[in-house]
């Protein structure tokens, strides 16, 4: 249970002997300030103690490694809950703009061929608060930085719509108490038709993203597993609805695979598809993870991503690549919580970020604290 689970009538609640303002006052101070109970000054310092000793305005998550790449613009945070599990988070600095990448799930059930946390398998479902308690902490980085968290994407471990309730109640809380605007919230799937629908009937315009990975039933069986269950002609049928209903347009994610879905024909039936939903397309190179590595699977070298893309822009399919981002830190999800899980792995290039300092691990950090990184004290 993390304090971000409790809703404003559970917060008065507990605090039933105190006056109404103290509620308030608590809960504008971990939403719009971010902050620790025991850090808001505007209460005073006999309730701050009472709060820190109640196990219900815990913190849910406790940083047990935090590292950074990318010239400090890239962090990433491997979090361990309260029963001993573990997920992942990661913050982006962009020049305009800061981004959370939040877990939905610890593990995955969607098993898919090339994702470390498909490998890990599901362990359970996140919580509200847990979910709110990474974009929390991922605001609190970025105000550090003298920056503003502005972009959530549940693109990190975990299946988005198969815990829909969780996440769609996660998303009310950043939207309306954190501040995000609900057009800077994407929600990734792998194809869960069902939450599609759900999100569709949905009043928030929030963005669709779907991992896609190929256009044909039986390369995409081969490495998402759920289109056996819901094929790729049920899969953009429901896309279609969903564009129709929301008039938002929708992604489509492309991890690029070397000589496995990165060939001219690959791009045309994808180009086929793209049309057919007016889905804008993100190509990913794929990041090295056990998994793939064991079904023999790699990243398309930077010349076959950049062909890839001119050949959909032949087709007038507008297609952007995203730039890899923290590969010296694991930062594909799942990725750090297997190289906790399976021993230490050191790719190319770990241990530097690309400003030549090291990658700097921090332990025992709570969830609310700020983090070190390039130019704090460690």
């Amino acid at each position: 249970m993390s304090r971000y689970d409790l809703d404003r009538d559970e917060i008065a609640e507990l605090l039933a002997d105190l006056p109404r303002y103290r509620a308030v006052q608590l809960w504008e101070g971990l939403y719009r300030g971010l902050a620790d109970p025991t850090e808001l000054r505007v209460l005073p310092q006999a309730l701050r103690e009472r709060l820190s000793s109640t196990p219900a305005f815990a913190p849910a998550l406790s940083v047990e490694h935090e590292l950074v790449a990318d010239a400090g613009t890239t962090l990433k945070w491997l979090l361990a809950l309260a029963d001993g599990n573990t997920i992942e988070a990661v913050l982006m600095h962009d020049p305009r703009h800061s981004t959370a990448c939040v877990s939905s799930q610890a593990g995955c059930a969607m098993a898919c061929t090339f994702c470390a946390t498909g490998d890990a398998g599901f362990v359970r479902q996140l919580s509200t608060g847990e979910i709110v308690e990474q974009v929390v902490l991922a605001a609190r980085a970025a105000r550090h930085a003298g920056r503003r968290l502005d972009h959530v994407v549940f693109m990190g471990m975990g299946e988005p719509l198969a815990n829909f309730a969780r996440v769609w109640r996660a998303i009310e809380r950043i939207i309306d108490d954190l501040g995000i605007a609900a057009r800077h919230v994407t929600v990734s799937t792998v194809g869960v038709i069902p939450g599609i629908r759900r999100l569709a009937e949905s009043p928030r315009q929030v963005n669709l993203a779907v991992s896609l990975h190929a256009a044909n039933d039986a390369l995409r069986d081969r490495l998402v597993p759920l289109n056996r269950r819901y094929p790729l002609h049920e899969l953009l049928a429901t896309c279609a609805d969903y564009v129709g209903a929301t008039h938002r347009r929708i992604s489509f994610e492309w991890a690029l695979i070397d000589g496995v879905n990165d060939t001219d024909a690959d791009a045309d039936e994808l180009a086929l598809v793209a049309h057919e939903v007016r889905a804008h397309v993100n190509l990913i190179p794929l990041n090295p993870t056990p998994g793939g590595t064991a079904h023999g699977l790699t990243g398309s070298p930077p010349a076959r991503v950049r062909a890839f893309q001119g050949r959909l822009g032949e087709r007038a399919v507008n297609a952007t690549v995203r730039r890899t981002r923290g590969r010296s830190i694991d930062a594909a999800c799942g990725q750090l919580a297997a190289v906790r899980r399976d021993g230490p792995r050191v790719p190319p290039g770990a241990g530097s970020t690309a400003s030549g300092r090291p990658d700097r691990p921090v332990r025992g950090a709570k969830a609310g604290d700020a983090p070190t990184g390039p130019g704090t004290d460690g």
